[in-house]
C-alpha cells in the first residue's frame, strides 16, 4: 500500500497538533526565536513541496510464526530517510513566518547527517518552488567529522550562491555529540547580535516537539490504512538514537484515542541500538545508561571475535566491543529515555543492541526479504552507508530467535537505508571546519550576511 503525499493528506490535522505541542505564544523577539506554529496555505505549490512525504506499508516474509511488515518512510530519493517528514514541516513553518512578516530566517541545526540532509533538501524544495527566495531562507548545519561521507551533493551545493548561503560545518572533536552544544550555544548566545548585524532570525530546530508534529503522520496512516487486528498487540520496531519517531507515533496514537477513533490495544515499542551508543536500552533495563551495566566481552583468539553470554539483549559476538556501527546513532544519555521507558513499561515492548558482525551474518537473508518488498540493498554490504533499516531487521530477528518478544504482529519502521552508489558524497574539503562556538558563529555570520 502506497500513500502519496502523506503530509498533505493529514494537513488539516497538523495545525491542531502543533498548537497542542507548542501552545505558548512565539515570536522572533529574543534569543529563543521560533517562527511560530502556523503552516502556509495548502496551495498547489505547497502541495508539491510536500510531495516528498510518500510512505508505504508492505508485508514481509513471515518469520518463526511472526507476521512482519515494513513501514517504508524512505521514499524521498533526495534523502532516503524518515527525516524528510519533520524537515518539511519545520521548513514550512519558516515559510509561513517569512510570508507573513517579510523577515529572514536562518535555520541552525546539529546533526549526525540525516537531519542535516533532510533540512537542506526541504530548504532547496522551498526555494525551487518559489515559496521563498535564497535571500529569505537559508540553513547552516554542523556535523561530526565521522558523518561527512553521508553528506550529499544537491542544488544547495552545485549552485555557487546557494552553496555560500547554506554551508555545512564539520566538527573534528573526539565527542560527536558536541555539535549539539555548539549549535545551540551559537543561537542562544549570539542570535540577538546576528539578527541586529545582518537582519536574520536564527532558529535552532533540534527540539523534540518539532519532530513529533510530523511523526504523528505514521499513526494517522496506520489507523486509516493498515491498522492491527482487534485485540492483537502490534510491536513497532525502530533503530533509534533518541526515538523521536516512536514518540511521534505514540503521540499520534494518543490523539486518535482521545478522538475515539482508535479503540485497539496500545502500540508496543521495541528499540534497536548499536554498541557505540546503547544508552536507551541500558536505561530501559537498568534505569541508567552507565557503561558498567553493559556486559563485558572476552576475546576469543580462535575466532578473532569478542563474545559474551551474560545478557541476551546485547550481541553475543562482535568484531569490537567499542565499534561504531553507524555514525547516525551518536546520542549519549538522550533526554527522551525516561519518556520512552515509561511508554514501554506501561504498554509493552523492549529493546536490543546489535553488532556489525550480527548485521553481516543476517545481511543476505535481510537483503532477500527486503528485496521482495521493493527495498534494494547493495549486494556488497561495504557499500551501505545508512544501516538503520538493517539494524532494525537484525534486532527483531535476533529478539525472536532469543524469545525476547511474544507479539505475533510486528511492524518494522524503515527509517533509513542508502548506499554509496545512490548519491554523490561531499568531502570534508567541501565543508567548513569548526573547532568551537566562535568558529561556528563566524560560519553562520558569513552565510547569513551575504
Amino acid at each position: 500500500m502506497l500513500l502519496e503525499n502523506a503530509i498533505s493528506r493529514y494537513y488539516e490535522r497538523l495545525g491542531p497538533v502543533l498548537r497542542r505541542l507548542l501552545p505558548e505564544p512565539e515570536n522572533g523577539d529574543g534569543p529563543a526565536f521560533s517562527p511560530g506554529i502556523e503552516l502556509p496555505e495548502l496551495t498547489p505549490a505547497v502541495r508539491e513541496y510536500f510531495a516528498a512525504s510518500d510512505l508505504a506499508h508492505t508485508p514481509l516474509r513471515a518469520y518463526r510464526g511472526r507476521s512482519l511488515a515494513l513501514l517504508d518512510l524512505m521514499r524521498n530519493p533526495a534523502t532516503l530517510t524518515t527525516k524528510t517528514f519533520a524537515s518539511l514541516v519545520i521548513v514550512a513553518r519558516a515559510i509561513r513566518f517569512i510570508q507573513d512578516t517579510g523577515e529572514r530566517v536562518t535555520i541552525v541545526t546539529p546533526s549526525s547527517a540525516n537531519k542535516a540532509a533532510a533540512l537542506r533538501d526541504a530548504v532547496l524544495r522551498a526555494i525551487e518552488l518559489g515559496l521563498v527566495t535564497p535571500q529569505q531562507l537559508n540553513v547552516v548545519v554542523v556535523v561530526p567529522v565521522g558523518s561527512t561521507p553521508k553528506m550529499r551533493d544537491s542544488g544547495l551545493f552545485t549552485d555557487p550562491e546557494l552553496r555560500a548561503r547554506n554551508p555545512i560545518a564539520v566538527y573534528a572533536g573526539d565527542e560527536p555529540g558536541t555539535v549539539k552544544a555548539l549549535a545551540q550555544s551559537v543561537v542562544e548566545e549570539h542570535g540577538g547580535h546576528i539578527r541586529k548585524a545582518v537582519g536574520t532570525n536564527l532558529w535552532y530546530t533540534l527540539r523534540l516537539e518539532n519532530y513529533l508534529a510530523a511523526d504523528v503522520v505514521r499513526a494517522f496512516a496506520e489507523a486509516e490504512f493498515f491498522a492491527p487486528a482487534d485485540n492483537e498487540p502490534r510491536l513497532h520496531v525502530h533503530a533509534v538514537s533518541s526515538a523521536y519517531g516512536l514518540l511521534g507515533h505514540a503521540y499520534g496514537h494518543s490523539l486518535l484515542k482521545q478522538s475515539n477513533t482508535q479503540r485497539r490495544l496500545p502500540p508496543r515499542y521495541f528499540l534497536v541500538q548499536h554498541l557505540g551508543a546503547p544508552d536507551m536500552v541500558l536505561s530501559l533495563y537498568h534505569g541508567s545508561a552507565a557503561p558498567e551495566h553493559a556486559p563485558a566481552y572476552v576475546y576469543d583468539p580462535d575466532s578473532g571475535l569478542y563474545g559474551q553470554q551474560r545478557d541476551q539483549r546485547f550481541p553475543a559476538l562482535t568484531f569490537d566491543p567499542r565499534e561504531i556501527l553507524d555514525t547516525t546513532f551518536y546520542t549519549r544519555k538522550p533526554v527522551t529515555s525516561p519518556r520512552m521507558n515509561k511508554l514501554i513499561r506501561e504498554q509493552g515492548g523492549g529493546g536490543i543492541v546489535v553488532s556489525l558482525y550480527e548485521c553481516l551474518e543476517r545481511y543476505p537473508y535481510i537483503r532477500a526479504v527486503l528485496g521482495e518488498a521493493g527495498v534494494e540493498l547493495p549486494a556488497d554490504p561495504r557499500a551501505l552507508r545508512e544501516w538503520s533499516l538493517v539494524m532494525a531487521m537484525t534486532g527483531i530477528l535476533n529478539a525472536i530467535d532469543r524469545d525476547l518478544v511474544q507479539e505475533r504482529d510486528v511492524l518494522v519502521h524503515g527509517s533509513g537505508s542508502y548506499a554509496s552508489t545512490g548519491y554523490v558524497p561531499l568531502s570534508a574539503q567541501d565543508m567548513w571546519p569548526v573547532e568551537d562556538e566562535s568558529s561556528l558563529k563566524d560560519v553562520v555570520l558569513k552565510a547569513s550576511g551575504l
